[in-house]
């Protein structure tokens, strides 16, 4: 909970992945607060792969040799404005899911009341998995960030475009929910 307890708790987070083999994905907004980009770099350094998808400002320089070369960085800007925040520490299987509203800048950690939550529930970290896969695939709408600070569209290849595919998949769960309310509701009768 910001303003307490979020920045050092995702720094030690972080802190906890910094190993080779180390795996780490955020999804958020803005992503300039000097100590997590710090902690992102000492991960980075130490062996563990970083995959950072930020709509907006961005404090991280990925690829800079012997100090982000572990990091790659993108943004998916499409139709919609999405204000999902995912975080994943450690690999699928094992590994630590949290959502939540805080962006990693000093007026969320500091002036505001952030939280963010754990996901244990092994479904919907498959849930998360899926999503996290289908942004990383992201051909159509993403773009990298280079060691400069330049944005560059990524080459198409596969035709994903996550904003559509994210739609797709949340009108099939609808759909799901609505089959499974409609056979509760036939076993009453």
């Amino acid at each position: 909970m910001a303003p307490t307890t979020l920045r050092p708790r995702l720094v030690e987070l972080i802190h906890r992945e910094t190993r080779r083999r180390g795996r780490i994905f955020m999804k958020l907004n803005h992503l300039v607060d000097p100590e997590v980009v710090e902690a992102l770099y000492a991960a980075s350094t130490a062996g563990a792969e970083i995959d950072l998808v930020v709509r907006s400002a961005c404090g991280v320089r990925p690829g800079v040799k012997g100090m982000s070369e572990n990091i790659r960085v993108r943004s998916i800007v499409g139709r919609w404005l999405e204000h999902s925040r995912i975080w994943r520490f450690g690999e699928n299987g094992a590994a630590d899911w949290f959502i939540g509203s805080a962006d990693m800048m000093s007026r969320n950690l500091d002036g505001r009341v952030e939280a963010l939550v754990p996901v244990t529930d092994p479904g919907l970290q498959e849930r998360l998995s899926a999503i996290v896969d289908v942004l990383l695939a992201d051909d159509v709408r993403a773009w990298t960030l280079d060691s400069e600070g330049g944005w560059h569209p990524v080459t198409r290849r596969s035709g994903v475009n996550a904003q559509q595919r994210l739609a797709e998949m949340a009108r099939a769960g609808a759909e799901l929910r609505d089959a499974d309310a409609a056979r509760a509701l036939g076993a009453e009768a």
